[in-house]
């Protein structure tokens, strides 16, 4: 890591995969993604005729990877499709490296617009989603 990488942190990991709707590709929507650290960022992308879509990684720079602060970063992606709206992931990001939400590997993600919403935790961090991919959540903790 040289010092142009010093304070870099990682908002939303590197993103793939594709929408569905009632199993079927949901070609040409638009997703709008929106993370928050201080401020927010947004940015777009349309999902081919295929259902797929990228977003690539989010970084910014942060003191909170030099000093003693949290890092939270919140995450939220919208999917405007046939009239539709739908949140396919919210989450808040609590690590500021990058593949965090999927444990080390890339993010690659199916989601099916019409399924319910489940809400697993990785590394600590919640994520509420319509999707699915390749990561083990946390083992649920014991509540008194």
């Amino acid at each position: 890591m040289g010092l142009s990488d010093a304070g870099k942190a990682c908002l939303f990991s590197k993103m793939s995969g594709v929408i569905k709707l009632n199993g079927k590709p949901a070609a040409n929507a638009k997703l709008i993604r929106t993370v928050n650290l201080n401020k927010d960022i947004v940015d777009e992308t349309t999902t081919d005729e295929n259902g797929y879509f990228e977003f690539e990684a989010q970084f910014s720079r942060s003191i909170t990877n030099v000093l003693p602060q949290e890092f939270a970063a919140k995450q939220v992606i919208w999917v405007h499709y046939e009239n539709g709206e739908y949140k396919m992931w919210s989450g808040v990001k609590r690590k500021p490296e990058e593949n965090i939400e999927s444990r080390g590997k890339p993010l690659v993600v199916e989601c099916e617009l019409s399924a319910e919403k489940t809400v697993i935790e990785v590394n600590n961090s919640p994520i509420i989603s319509l999707c699915t991919w390749d990561v083990e959540p946390d083992k649920q903790r014991k509540v008194f």
